[in-house]
C-alpha cells in the first residue's frame, strides 16, 4: 500500500464510456480512489451501489468517486447500466494503476494462492497527495467509512 502524504500516481484510464481519465483532472477536489476485484460480484456491487447511493454526500462534500478494477470498459458499461452507478467507473485491463497503487497482490481462496486485487481505498487531497489509505476494506462499510473522513 502507497504511504500516506505521497504523491499519489498519475493515470490515464478509460472510463466505463471508454472516454479517457486521468488523475491530475480532478485537482482542487477530493477523491476517493477505490480499487475492487470484480463487476458484478456480491461484494463489489454492496460497494458501489453504496457509493452510490451516498454519493450526493460526497459531492456535497467537494468530493468525486472513482471506481477501478481490470474489468473492459464493456463490463463497467454493464455495471453502471444495471445498478445505476454515478460515477465512473475505470478499466484497467493492464494494471498500469492498479500495480502504480500497490493492490495486485497474492491472494489465498481455499488453499489456492494467485493474483488479484486486494480491496483498498485511497483519499486523495486537492493537490493530489495520499490523505488515508485503506486496505483489505470491507465492501458494504467502505463508502460510510470514507464519507466519515471527509
Amino acid at each position: 500500500m502507497l504511504e500516506i502524504g505521497q504523491k499519489a500516481p498519475d493515470f490515464t484510464l478509460p472510463d466505463q464510456d471508454g472516454k479517457p481519465v486521468t488523475l491530475k483532472d480532478y485537482r482542487g477536489q477530493k477523491i476517493v480512489l477505490y480499487f475492487y476485484p470484480k463487476d458484478m460480484t456480491s461484494g463489489c456491487t454492496k460497494q458501489a451501489c453504496s457509493f452510490s447511493e451516498l454519493y450526493p454526500q460526497f459531492r456535497e462534500k467537494g468530493a468525486v468517486v472513482l471506481g477501478v478494477s481490470k474489468d473492459s470498459v464493456a463490463s463497467h458499461k454493464k455495471f453502471e447500466e444495471k445498478y445505476g452507478l454515478p460515477f465512473r467507473l475505470l478499466s484497467d485491463e493492464g494494471l498500469e494503476a492498479i500495480k502504480a497503487y500497490d493492490v495486485w497482490q497474492e491472494k489465498s481462496n481455499y488453499g489456492k494462492k494467485y493474483m488479484g486485487i486486494v480491496r483498498t481505498t485511497y483519499l486523495i487531497d486537492e493537490e493530489g497527495k495520499i490523505l488515508k489509505a485503506f486496505g483489505k476494506v470491507k465492501a458494504a462499510d467502505n463508502p460510510g467509512q470514507m464519507l466519515a473522513e471527509l
